[in-house]
């Protein structure tokens, strides 16, 4: 095996990123849907806990770009292993919690 190819070619690290990326979409859509519900006659602050939300899962994304290409480098060779860190985990649990905020304010808040 030379020092140029993955040392498993089974993919592993692009099934990772694909799973980030549904995980992201699926929390901007939840956003989005959030932001459309409570703007229409709800407070303020349901619909920034949706903005930020849906902020937070664009940086989820971006930052799951970022560690697979940091993990193919690795693997690769071009690059020492070294930690990945847990920006992607922190921000997507960070997105989820402000999603949930806004369906919790949904939940209790009088609809007009």
């Amino acid at each position: 095996m030379s020092g140029h190819e993955p040392f498993d070619a089974g993919l592993q690290t692009e099934r990772t990123l694909l799973a980030w990326r549904r995980t992201s979409l699926s929390l901007a859509v939840g956003s989005a849907v959030a932001v459309r519900v409570t703007v229409g006659g709800l407070d303020l602050p349901a619909a920034m806990a949706g903005l930020v939300a849906l902020a937070l899962s664009a940086v989820a994304w971006l930052t799951a770009t970022y560690r697979y290409r940091r993990a193919h480098r690795s693997l690769t060779g071009a690059e020492p292993a070294l930690g990945l860190g847990g920006t992607t985990v922190t921000v997507t649990a960070a997105a989820t919690i402000l999603l949930g905020l806004s369906a919790l304010f949904l939940m209790v808040s009088p609809w007009p």
